[in-house]
């Protein structure tokens, strides 16, 4: 099953959130967990220091341990903190107020186990039995046994005394006894055992709802961020049918909005290359039409006798087949640069050399037209150019051909060929008359001429410059048109070294 990109980046979303809020439950329980039983055992601590505190106390008041060896209730009393023995009632007074009852009212389930446990030692030996056969863990009480100063237990059972932790009981400076703590868990409290299992029930409530709230907030964000792709999917959609006029709203500067825009600069150029073809298309027809019309009037008049059929007519047929045929020609090359199937053989070539020798082939054209043409080479040593040889002889005759159809008489071309450590640079600079400025930029354009009405007798068919152009191109160079200083066209050309 294949999965939408709004629920995989739904999904995303959900994992994210549920491994942030699981992340955050552990570390939550352990640094809570950590935290209660530093506090347990710090309390605990206090608890211990408090029980030594009241031994001495005891032990000052009746001179020794005996009378609290023979009375456990007081025993449990100073373990307590009551400061008297504990009585077992059942029923409160009727007078006391609740926050004022006696604890001894309501005692714990071990102190009545104790206060009834008639086997000597601490702790009471059946209670023992059930704390560790599974019973909850054993209050602080139940884990602590009294030894005198030499050593002898006063509370307490001598199988457990190896390896525990004293505590020691001194009067006035001077040790009467020792406390010692059996090993337990730090939270041994009812209390702290109950409180530790609410928060973790509460830590557990807090994640799960962190994750609904996840899951309620992932779905609409999936959704608005899927949006814009939908857009964008309709927008593919209308250039595949054709309509290139389509576009998508863009809104920011993020991914999504670059591509957005990237997605409208796609359509602007598929409908300009549209509008480039069609008027392609309806330029080659009218170029077409011309001459065969122009034909097919000189033959129709041929065939109706009106006129004679003398050398002078085959050689107008003649002249106007090789115009058309010229035409072909240049339709069809200039169709291979753009699809690029001309073939280029870049090897190392010498601009200067070749350039020279297609200057002194038009040379006598030139002068026969009572032109001038010059050649200012500014490079001193040969350059290291990697080019197709052919090409660009064929790029240079073309635009010596269009100097030298176009430039008045009495005038001339001035070639410049200069370099840098990057590149050559070639410029073509005649003579009058000139280009108008607002035409310079189409000059490169398909069948364009500058002025629509001009014979083709003296002019071209308006591909030439557009194959330059694709041969330049084809060599990673660029070219481009601007006013000569001489008051003609200045054709710059850089191909890169």
């Amino acid at each position: 099953m294949t999965l939408s990109i709004r629920t995989k980046l739904f999904l995303t979303l959900l994992f994210a959130s549920a491994l942030v809020v699981g992340g955050m439950l552990g570390f939550m329980r352990w640094s809570f967990q950590r935290g209660l039983v530093e506090f347990a055992a710090t309390r605990q601590e206090e608890r211990i220091a408090a029980i030594v505190g009241r031994l001495a106390e005891r032990y000052r008041e009746d001179g020794g341990w005996e009378r609290l060896r023979a009375d456990r209730r007081l025993w449990i009393a100073t373990l307590k903190g009551w400061g008297e023995r504990p009585k077992l009632r059942q029923e409160p007074e009727p007078e006391s107020e609740p926050d004022q009852r006696d604890p001894y009212r309501r005692p714990p389930p071990w102190l009545r186990h104790a206060l009834r446990e008639d086997s000597p030692g601490w702790p009471p030996q059946r209670l023992q039995q059930r704390l560790e056969g599974g019973a909850p863990s054993p209050p602080l009480e139940l884990r602590l046994m009294l030894l005198d100063a030499q050593g002898g237990l006063v509370y307490g059972r001598p199988e457990l005394l190896p390896g525990i932790h004293r505590y020691p009981i001194e009067l006035d400076g001077e040790a009467v006894g020792s406390l010692a703590l059996l090993p337990g868990p730090t939270l041994s409290e009812l209390g702290e055992i109950r409180f530790q299992e609410r928060q973790s029930t509460a830590f557990l409530v807090i994640a799960l709802a962190m994750i609904g709230l996840a899951v309620a907030l992932s779905l609409p964000l999936a959704r608005r961020l899927v949006r814009p792709l939908e857009a964008f999917q309709v927008g593919v959609r209308q250039l595949a049918a054709g309509r290139y006029g389509a576009r998508v709203s863009v809104t920011g500067d993020d991914e999504l909005g670059r591509l957005g825009r990237d997605l409208n600069a796609l359509a602007g150029a598929l409908e300009q290359n549209e509008q480039a073809r069609r008027q392609w298309v309806a330029d080659i027809s009218h170029e077409l039409r011309t001459p065969l019309a122009v034909l097919r009037g000189e033959l129709e008049a041929l065939q109706d006798g009106v006129r004679p059929l003398e050398p002078a007519a085959v050689d107008s047929l003649y002249a106007d087949t090789l115009r058309l045929g010229r035409l072909v020609d240049d339709l069809n090359e200039l169709s291979m640069t753009d699809l690029g199937a001309l073939s280029y053989r870049k090897e190392e070539t010498d601009p200067a050399e070749l350039l020279e020798a297609d200057l002194e082939a038009f040379t006598p054209k030139f002068r026969a037209a009572g032109l001038d043409l010059t050649l200012d080479n500014r490079i001193s040593q040969s350059l290291p150019l990697q080019a197709d040889a052919h090409r660009l002889s064929q790029l240079f005759r073309n635009l010596l051909r269009n100097s030298l159809r176009y430039t008045d008489a009495g005038g001339g071309l001035t070639v410049i060929l200069d370099a840098d450590k990057e590149r050559v640079s070639l410029d073509f600079q005649d003579t009058a008359p000139g280009v108008p400025p607002e035409a310079l930029p189409r000059l490169f354009d398909r069948l364009y001429r500058v002025e629509g009405s001009r014979s083709r007798d003296t002019g071209g068919t308006g591909l030439g410059l557009a194959i330059c152009r694709n041969i330049v191109e084809a060599h990673g160079g660029q070219i481009s048109a601007r006013p000569a200083p001489q008051g003609g066209l200045w054709i710059h050309i850089e191909l890169p070294l």
